[in-house]
């Protein structure tokens, strides 16, 4: 069923779990994503990322047979712009037919973050979606950019924020980056951060950058507070761990077969992710 992230992450967030969003970017990925989701029985969350829509395939194509495929799911399927940056792309977007969106003000001041973000939940409240928005930055693995402590949110802004928006979620920097994390490597987490926020709101929080954060970190986060866990760059490396295994097999495999022997992989991925978050069998 198509859906807006709002009832779902209500209730993930009245019984303390969370539930997964996965960065898709074709329609290979979010049919591995959706067909995981049924045969855990998960909710799930279909992130379109903005800047992954403008390089590889625009939204007008790829977002309809997504929402086909949410809506002929058995179970509730949201999809939703990640990290739109731009305030006419996610109004556009609200209008192309999105469920939910990220309004990503964060590297604006925070009264400008504020303004910008109460625009678009007005626009999005018309339609039935759902509005997430971010408070502090998110560092990446890519150029050893990794979030930094200074980078972090800070509680009382966030708890600010969300009393003066009325958006269904707020993403949280707490030590978490984007990117495919070096071997070994587990990136420390301040949970004061996500319990003090989730104290002052009560209100569904994210975490973005879930890639190579650990099982303990990630569990430990939804215990906090946590109700949406975005993860996107171990579900590409595992489909690229296969297109690189097809290639030494066979290098002369046809196109079709390597794309068809990602979707397993991508599958059993975000399966380990839904059972982690708690979401199994938590579809309405």
């Amino acid at each position: 069923m198509f859906v807006s992230m709002t009832e779902m992450l209500d209730k993930a967030n009245r019984e303390n779990y969370a539930v997964m969003a996965i960065n898709c970017f074709n329609l290979e990925s979010a049919y591995a994503t959706i067909s995981a989701a049924e045969e855990l029985h998960a909710p799930i969350i279909i992130d379109l990322l903005m800047e992954h829509l403008q390089k590889h395939v625009p939204k007008e194509y790829v977002l309809p047979p997504i929402i086909k495929m949410a809506k002929n799911a058995s179970v509730d399927v949201a999809v939703n712009l990640d990290h739109g940056k731009s305030e006419a792309y996610v109004r556009d977007s609200i209008l192309d037919g999105f469920s939910s969106v990220m309004m990503d003000a964060s590297e604006h001041s925070f009264e400008e973050n504020i303004q910008i973000t109460n625009e678009i939940v007005e626009l999005a409240s018309k339609f039935g979606t759902s509005v997430e928005a971010e408070i502090g930055n998110m560092g990446a693995v890519a150029g050893d950019h990794f979030t930094q402590s200074d980078m972090y949110t800070d509680p009382e802004k966030a708890i600010e924020f969300m009393q003066r928006t009325d958006v269904t979620a707020l993403a949280i920097s707490f030590g978490s980056s984007h990117g495919i994390m070096p071997k070994d490597f587990v990136p420390v987490f301040d949970f004061n951060i996500i319990k003090k926020i989730k104290a002052g709101t009560h209100k569904p929080l994210v975490l973005h950058g879930g890639s190579g954060c650990g099982k303990e970190n990630i569990q430990k986060a939804i215990q906090c507070g946590i109700n949406k866990v975005n993860v996107g760059s171990d579900v590409m490396k595992a489909q690229a761990d296969s297109v690189f295994k097809s290639q030494q097999e066979d290098r002369n495999i046809e196109y079709v077969d390597l794309m068809r022997n990602t979707l397993e992989p991508a599958k059993e991925m975000v399966k380990y992710y839904i059972e982690l978050s708690g979401s199994v069998n938590k579809a309405e």
